[in-house]
């Protein structure tokens, strides 16, 4: 396992004082690669968390350039940057808050030809993607390399947030067989509720990373900011699943070297 400098025991010292957490958690978080899907006002601010945590590297993969209207909630961007593409400036920002983290900024978005190759450099993903056609490839990507996933996604003043292994919980097929129309448009954003959203799935990551705490497996958490009502729904495995289920073909796939289990990301030492 790799060892923290003085710089890192004194950047960290604070959150290592958890219960549960100190010196092991965070070399596990040093150790620790993740995939950042659709780097906006979610997985921007999700990345953002998880570098002042100390994650040792981030892919962030976006295509696209920033946008006037994208400025209401992402926090890694600058107005002179508008018309730009969003991932390196997310880059930028994250390499100035925390030069320790190692970040790799990919502009593209997740297609069929680069999903795979993104997820197996990963330990983990965190799918923020702005369409169920990026969300779908990467739960089927994390399917096929037994990669965890924490999926999120908000609408207005609504959200929800689960965390994916598979083999031990439904993945994104079990829980939307049939995807809505998604128009990446149309879909009315208010900052503080993709940033509400953004803590939430950082947390989840950390938690996977190290098993300081117990993540949300096989639970959905639905969150409505109108009424500030958060409830956790059980959630259950379609065995016949196309992706994950008992005939799917990632079952007979060689292991990895890193397994998700059913309390976090086992490393090896």
């Amino acid at each position: 396992m790799v060892n923290l400098t003085p710089t890192e025991l004194e950047r960290y010292r604070r959150q290592m004082m958890l219960p549960n957490f100190g010196e092991t958690a965070q070399k596990r978080l040093k150790s620790a690669t993740v995939l950042v899907t659709g780097v906006g006002g979610l997985g921007g601010t999700a990345a953002l968390y998880l570098a002042v945590a100390g994650v040792g590297r981030l892919i962030l993969v976006r295509g696209g350039d920033l946008r006037q209207d994208d400025m209401n909630r992402q926090v890694l961007m600058t107005d002179d940057w508008v018309g730009k593409p969003r991932v390196f400036k997310a880059k930028e920002t994250l390499d100035a808050i925390n030069p320790d983290v190692q970040v790799e900024a990919v502009h593209d978005y997740i297609t069929p030809e680069n999903v795979d190759s993104l997820v197996q450099s990963a330990d983990m993903a965190l799918d923020c993607a702005h369409n169920f056609t990026e969300r779908n490839l990467l739960n089927e990507a994390c399917v096929r390399s037994r990669k965890p996933m924490v999926e999120a996604a908000m609408n207005g003043m609504e959200a929800y947030l689960t965390t994916i292994i598979p083999g031990v919980t439904p993945c994104l097929s079990c829980l939307f067989p049939e995807k809505p129309e998604w128009d990446q448009r149309g879909f009315s954003v208010l900052g503080a509720v993709s940033g509400t959203l953004a803590c939430l799935t950082a947390l989840e990551a950390i938690k996977l990373i190290t098993g300081f705490s117990q993540p949300l497996l096989s639970q959905l958490l639905t969150i409505d900011l109108n009424r500030m009502e958060f409830a956790k729904r059980r959630s259950h495995r379609d065995r016949s699943c196309p992706v994950c289920g008992n005939s799917a073909p990632w079952r007979h796939a060689q292991s990895n070297s890193m397994e998700p289990t059913a309390t976090g990301i086992a490393q090896n030492s």
